[in-house]
């Protein structure tokens, strides 16, 4: 099921939701009920009630879209401390300089063919990824400069070798949700008091407050979808993407 249809069926659920219980609450009304009646300390929870679960949602939109950022961060850091590496070994003897570059396109492919979907999958990087990386640092570090010019390239070299697997480490650890157990309990448990004290004012069946509270419903259930979506940065929805490799490897097809 399509991620989105997952998000229209959430909003229209929480609308449906909200006027089904205040029709029910309507018909198990008494007749004596003010419904305008509504103690002042109510509506000045229900006022901070919103304003505190408000802040709450932001900070946590905030944080799994800078998780995000991060990640696409990674996969940029990692893709150019590959690009680097393929031009700097120009330096080499062809016959290491070919190596090294048959090597990185082979870590490139095996990234954006087969390690991207495994991420998705399984939130986890490939065993094959990790041998195409040793070799690569095999490739750099075992051959021995043969001129000043080559013993210049070898450093540098090495320090992006070590870049590369940096930035391949930090995506390992970004493959899975960023949000903790505790805190979705806590965004959950705030949406049900935050909605819930919407019927502490005593809505009626009009149209304008059946409206409003069908929006506001659907507003939340929007934001908590927003939250889960960007909550696996290589899995769901705006998913950080393999488009750097693409970028600076075009002859590789992803």
């Amino acid at each position: 099921m399509s991620e989105w249809l997952v998000l229209v069926l959430a909003m229209a659920a929480a609308c449906v939701v909200v006027v089904i219980i205040t029709f029910l609450r309507e018909r198990a009304a008494s007749e004596d009920e003010d419904p305008s009646d509504t103690p002042d300390v109510i509506e000045y929870m229900t006022m901070w009630i919103g304003v505190v679960y408000a802040i709450v949602l932001g900070l946590a939109i905030a944080g799994v879209w800078e998780a995000r950022s991060a990640a696409q961060d990674h996969v940029q850091a990692e893709a150019q401390a590959l690009h680097e590496i393929s031009e700097r070994v120009r330096v080499y003897p062809p016959a290491e300089r070919d190596r090294v570059r048959a090597d990185v396109e082979a870590y490139v492919s095996q990234v954006v063919d087969v390690e991207w979907k495994t991420m998705a999958d399984h939130e986890k990087l490939t065993q094959r990824g990790t041998d195409l990386l040793q070799r690569i640092r095999a490739d750099v570090t075992d051959y021995q400069p043969k001129t000043d010019f080559q013993a210049q390239a070898y450093q540098p070299l090495v320090d992006q070798v070590a870049a590369l697997d940096s930035a391949r480490s930090a995506r390992s650890n970004s493959t899975g949700a960023t949000m903790p157990s505790v805190v979705w309990f806590g965004l959950l448990a705030g949406a049900v008091i935050t909605i819930g004290m919407v019927f502490a004012l005593q809505i009626r069946r009009t149209t304008r407050e059946l409206i409003l509270a069908g929006l506001f419903s659907a507003l939340i259930a929007f934001l908590l979808f927003l939250i889960w979506d960007f909550d696996a940065p290589y899995s769901r929805g705006i998913t950080a993407s393999a488009q750097p490799f693409l970028d600076l490897f075009p002859h590789i097809k992803g």
